[in-house]
């Protein structure tokens, strides 16, 4: 088994734990950043409030809507984003290394280059993974309407984007909606046309801001994330060696850089992934034209002009401690499995040529 591969199966079965722990958190968090109402007069809720409202309105249920096809999405994505990022990061430390025989370099991946990595390998995994997001955007901004006889006005604080639709909603209502609204390439919404710079009948500067600011969003998040992981890492192992520690890495170093790791992408990164969810979530129709984006220029306008800078940092509260938390049990659970798997080979092999004549 390659080590890539190794990677990438640790990757998915890393992000599906870490999914599991803080999927309420992010329920709640892609309804804060798709509310698209700044008048409203009903107080806002935080997050734990907001999630006992979820369970009184609409149940345990809705808390965890979109959970199966995300679990699809993040084993996928975290599968993917692994796999190729180890194939990319053995080559780069190749390169590092023939610099090094070369005379230039210390041998070792710089920040520059781990960045471009993990760019390249996020590049990979929004291509491939990103429908299965779109459909758990709409799933997780559902709302179901309110029984007979309860506040209309509670809601109004629940209902997201465009009204509140009558359940059951299942994954297929979601990929049906999204298909009925802009077809196939609905599934791509901001991401394809972006990587293969295809937009037509518009000037050049709503061009180049269209199609740059999804994929930047897409990409930027995770490959600042790794960047400062593995400078992260590299410092800390640095530091042993020079005070000659040969202790490796504990579980607990690998939750901890993970964390701090998540919380620098994430606040430098936060506006976009807002402007990301808006796009995927269900769009507003009929005359209320504030609520209608055409695309990713069009709902960074509107969201200024109609709900000022404070929209773009909606949920960032909760978001912060849902990523971090996800990320730091991610990269945690991830070193773990791949250490397991590398001691099982390791024994097997050994065990093979034991029992060689």
């Amino acid at each position: 088994m390659s080590d890539a591969l190794i990677n990438g199966l640790a990757g998915a079965g890393g992000g599906i734990i870490a999914q599991l722990i803080t999927y309420p958190l992010q329920t709640v968090n892609t309804r804060q950043q798709t509310d698209r109402d700044p008048n409203k007069k009903v107080k806002k809720a935080g997050t734990v409030e907001q999630m006992y409202q979820v369970v009184q309105q609409e149940g345990w249920s809705r808390l965890y809507g979109g959970l199966t096809p995300s679990l699809v999405g993040t084993a996928c994505s975290q599968g993917v984003y692994y796999y190729f990022y180890q194939i990319f990061r053995s080559k780069a430390e190749a390169t590092a290394l023939r610099r090094k025989k070369e005379g230039s370099g210390d041998g070792s991946v710089g920040m520059l280059s781990s960045l471009m990595v993990a760019a390249m390998s996020g590049c990979v995994n929004v291509l491939l993974t990103n429908p299965i997001w779109v459909v758990v955007t709409r799933m997780q901004t559902h709302t179901k309407k309110s029984p007979a006889g309860r506040d209309p006005s509670i809601d109004l604080e629940q209902a997201v984007v465009g009204g509140a639709e009558l359940p059951p909603y299942a994954t297929s209502n979601a990929v049906q909606e999204v298909f009925d609204e802009a077809g196939i390439w609905g599934f791509w919404k901001g991401v394809f046309p972006t990587l293969i710079m295809v937009r037509s009948k518009l000037d050049s500067v709503h061009v180049g801001l269209s199609l740059l600011v999804p994929v930047f969003c897409q990409v930027s998040n995770p490959s600042i994330q790794f960047m400062l992981y593995e400078t992260l890492l590299k410092k800390l192992k640095q530091r042993r060696a020079s005070t000659n520690n040969n202790k490796g890495v504990t579980a607990l170093e690998i939750f901890l850089l993970g964390a701090l790791a998540k919380l620098g992408a994430t606040v430098v990164t936060y506006p976009l992934l807002v402007v990301k969810s808006r796009l995927q979530a269900k769009q507003a129709v009929g005359e209320d034209k504030k609520h209608h984006y055409k695309g990713t220029l069009d709902a960074i306008l509107k969201m200024i002009h109609y709900e000022g800078l404070h929209g773009f940092y909606k949920g960032m509260s909760t978001k912060i401690v849902q990523s971090v938390l996800a990320a730091a049990v991610l990269f945690m659970v991830k070193e773990e499995l791949v250490n397991g798997a590398r001691w099982l080979l390791l024994k097997d092999a050994a065990n093979t040529v034991r029992l060689k004549p």
